[in-house]
C-alpha cells in the first residue's frame, strides 16, 4: 500500500517549495536592500495614508485648517526622527531581537513586557488590515468600478500575502523588493516634480480642482481639532520598530546592517511624508472617500497618463506589501513570547520552510476578521491604529533608560537623555490619541489590550503547572528512583469490543510485550455477552475475561470505574485499545472514534498508562 500522506507532501512542496532543513537557515538571513523591502514597508506605506488622514480629521474645520498639515506633519518629522534614534541604540544593546519586548522584560519585569507584547500583537493585527484595506482603496481610486467589491478584493491580497509568507522569508522578500522600490522611486519622482512645477510655473500648475462644494469655514480650529489630527497623522511612525524585532533576520553582522537599514528607512521615510504633505497643502488637496491624496496630486501632474496608473499600481502594492512587516514581526514576536511561556510553543516552532507557520496563520485569520468587520474601510480601522505601538514605544524608552543607567556603557549620558526625551514624547502622543481617538474606536483596543495580557497569564499559569508537576525536587529524588524501581504490580486490561482480527492483534501484542497481570475487559452495551464469552471459550483464550454490563450503552463511565477498583495501593493499570488505523481522512470519518474519546478521559486517570495498537487493513 502507498505511504497515504505522499500525496499531501507532493501538494505541499508543490505549492511552498521543498522543505528546509535547519542548517539552512542561515541562507535565509536578508541582505540590507531586500530587509529593507522586508521590514519598512510598513513605514513607508504609511507615507500613502498618514497625510490624507491628517486633512481628513482638518476638513471639519474648513479650508483654512488644511494647511496646518504641514506644521503637523513637521512636528510628526520630528517625533520620529527621535524614536529612530532610541530604536537605534535598541539594536545596538540587544542586537538577538525581540525589540521593545525584550527591552521590557530585561529592565522593567514582566508586566510591562507582557503590556508591550500584547500591544505589538495587537498593531501588527491592525496593520495587516489597514495596509491592505488602504492597497484596496487605491486600486479602487483608480478603478471605481471596483469599489463595491472592495471586501472580496482585500481578502484576494491577504491570502496572496499569506501565501507567499509561507514559502519562507527570503523567497517573500525578494518578491516584495520590486514593488516597494517601485514606490519609492515613482513617489520620489512625483514629489520632486511637483516641486519643481510649483517653483518654475507657480502654484496654479498643481492646483487639484476640488470636487463639489467647498465651505471656507464649517467649525472652529480647535486644540483638540489639532491633537486629533496629530494622532490621526502618527499612522506615519508605525513599522519603525519591526527591524529592532527582526535583527536575527540580517545577514551578519546583524546589529550592524539592522541599524543601517533602519537609518536609511528613516531618511526616505521623512523626505517622502513632508514632500508629500508640502504638495498636499500647496496643491489644495481636499479628502475623499473615493479618491486618494496621492491620486489627487498625481492625476494632476500627470493627467490619466500612465505614470498615473503607474504610481497608482506602485501604491497598490506597497500598501498591500506593507503588511509583510507585520508578517515579519508577529510570527517572530510570538515565538519569542512562546519561549518564555506565554504563548503556547508551537509558536515558537518552524515551519516547512523555517518560517513560523502557527503565527503566520494566526495572524492571517485575525485580519481577515478585521477586514471584513470594518468592509475594508481604511478611515474606519485607522481609530483603532497606532495605540498599540505608542504604547511599546514608550515602554521600551523607559526600559532603555533603565538599562543606560545600569549599564553606564560608551555614550550613556547622552542615550539617557534621547530615551528620556522620547518617552515623555511618546507617552504624550499616547495620551492624545487615547483621548482622541477613544470614541472611534480606540476603547476597543485598550480593552482587548488586557483580555490579551489575561491570556499570556492564563498560559504561563498552565505551563508553569505542567513544570511542576513534572520536576522532581532535588530533594526527592532518591525517593522518586525507589519507587521506579519497586516491586508494585502493573494491572493489564485489554479493552475488547468485537471478537474478530483485530483483538486477536492486541492479545498477541499484551501478551509479548507488557509484562504484568493481564485481563481481557468486555463491555456489554447490547445482548453480546454471552456470545462473546461463548466465542472466547470456543477459541480457548489462555486469559482471564471479565465482562461488564452497560445498561445505558456507556463505555467510557463503566472502564473509569472498573481501573479505578483494580487501582490499589499505588499500582498501575495499562489500558490496551486495538484501532483501525485509517488510509486517509475518509477512512477516519468512517470509522467511530471511541477509542479517541476512551483515551481522553483515560489521560487524566492517575498512574494509568494507555497504549493503542493499531490494526491495518487494506480496501
Amino acid at each position: 500500500m502507498s505511504n497515504p500522506g505522499n500525496w499531501k507532501k507532493r501538494l505541499k512542496n508543490g505549492l511552498l517549495g521543498r522543505p528546509l532543513s535547519n542548517d539552512e537557515s542561515i541562507h535565509q538571513r536578508l541582505s540590507n536592500p531586500i530587509a529593507l523591502a522586508v521590514f519598512a514597508s510598513d513605514a513607508m506605506s504609511s507615507v500613502a495614508y498618514a497625510g490624507q488622514e491628517i486633512i481628513l480629521v482638518l476638513a471639519v474645520a474648513g479650508t483654512m485648517a488644511l494647511k496646518l498639515a504641514w506644521p503637523i506633519s513637521l512636528a510628526i518629522a520630528s517625533l520620529l526622527i527621535l524614536v529612530v534614534l532610541s530604536y537605534r541604540q535598541t539594536i545596538k544593546s540587544y542586537p538577538h531581537g525581540g525589540g521593545s519586548y525584550t527591552v521590557a522584560k530585561e529592565n522593567l519585569g514582566v508586566m510591562p513586557s507582557l503590556l508591550t507584547g500584547s500591544s505589538l500583537l495587537v498593531d501588527y493585527v491592525l496593520t495587516v488590515a489597514v495596509s491592505i484595506s488602504a492597497g484596496t482603496a487605491a486600486i479602487t481610486s483608480a478603478f471605481p468600478v471596483l469599489y463595491p467589491h472592495r471586501v472580496l478584493l482585500a481578502l484576494f491580497f491577504l491570502m496572496l500575502l499569506a501565501f507567499a509568507n509561507l514559502r519562507g522569508t527570503k523567497e517573500s522578500g525578494a518578491i516584495f523588493t520590486f514593488p516597494t522600490y517601485a514606490f519609492i522611486i515613482l513617489l520620489a519622482i512625483t514629489v520632486g516634480f511637483g516641486i519643481f512645477r510649483y517653483l518654475t510655473i507657480g502654484p496654479a500648475a498643481i492646483r487639484v480642482p476640488a470636487a463639489g462644494e467647498i465651505h471656507a469655514i464649517t467649525s472652529n480650529i480647535t486644540l483638540f481639532l489639532i491633537a486629533r489630527a496629530f494622532s490621526s497623522g502618527c499612522t506615519a511612525m508605525t513599522g519603525v520598530e519591526a527591524i529592532a524585532g527582526g535583527v536575527q533576520a540580517f545577514k551578519e553582522p546583524e546589529w550592524k546592517n539592522a541599524r543601517k537599514t533602519l537609518t536609511v528607512m528613516a531618511g526616505i521615510l521623512v523626505t517622502l511624508f513632508l514632500g508629500l504633505s508640502w504638495l498636499t497643502v500647496h496643491a489644495g488637496v481636499h479628502p475623499s472617500e473615493t479618491d486618494t491624496v496621492i491620486s489627487q496630486i498625481s492625476r494632476q501632474l500627470y493627467g490619466d497618463g500612465i505614470l498615473y496608473y503607474l504610481l497608482s499600481f506602485a501604491t497598490m502594492g506597497i500598501l498591500v506589501l506593507a503588511a509583510n512587516t507585520a508578517y515579519a514581526d508577529f510570527p517572530r514576536q510570538a515565538s519569542f513570547m512562546a519561549v518564555d511561556g506565554f504563548l503556547p510553543h508551537r509558536f515558537r516552532d518552524l515551519g516547512h520552510r523555517l518560517v513560523f507557520s502557527t503565527g503566520l496563520i494566526v495572524l492571517t485569520v485575525s485580519a481577515a476578521a478585521l477586514i471584513v468587520l470594518f468592509h475594508a474601510q481604511t478611515s474606519a480601522l485607522i481609530p483603532l491604529y497606532a495605540v498599540g505601538v505608542f504604547t511599546s514605544f514608550t515602554i521600551s524608552q523607559i526600559g532603555m533608560i533603565v538599562h543606560h543607567l545600569r549599564e553606564r556603557e560608551d555614550g550613556w549620558r547622552t542615550g539617557t537623555v534621547f530615551n528620556a526625551v522620547g518617552a515623555v514624547a511618546t507617552f504624550a502622543v499616547l495620551l492624545v490619541i487615547a483621548v482622541t481617538k477613544f470614541t472611534s474606536g480606540a476603547w476597543m483596543v485598550l480593552i482587548i489590550i488586557p483580555i490579551i495580557i489575561g491570556i499570556f497569564l492564563y498560559v504561563k499559569h498552565h505551563y508553569n503547572k505542567a513544570e511542576a508537576a513534572a520536576t522532581i525536587p532535588p530533594e526527592d529524588v532518591e525517593d522518586e528512583f525507589r519507587d521506579l524501581i519497586s516491586k508494585r504490580k502493573n494491572h493489564v486490561v485489554v479493552l475488547a469490543k468485537d471478537f474478530d482480527k483485530r483483538l486477536l492483534v492486541v492479545l498477541r501484542y499484551a501478551k509479548a510485550n507488557i509484562a504484568g497481570d493481564i485481563r481481557a475487559l468486555h463491555i456489554s452495551v447490547d445482548s453480546s455477552a454471552s456470545t462473546f464469552r461463548k466465542q472466547w471459550e470456543e477459541y480457548e483464550i489462555d486469559m482471564p475475561l471479565d465482562i461488564v454490563d452497560s445498561p445505558y450503552r456507556q463505555v467510557i463511565d463503566p472502564l473509569l470505574e472498573y481501573i479505578r477498583e483494580m487501582r490499589t495501593c499505588g499500582d498501575t493499570v495499562t489500558v490496551v485499545l486495538g484501532e483501525f488505523a485509517p488510509d486517509d481522512s475518509i477512512d477516519a470519518v468512517l470509522h467511530d472514534q471511541t477509542s479517541t474519546y476512551i483515551k481522553w478521559a483515560l489521560f487524566k486517570e492517575p498512574k494509568t498508562i494507555v497504549v493503542s495498537v493499531p490494526f491495518v487493513f487494506k480496501d
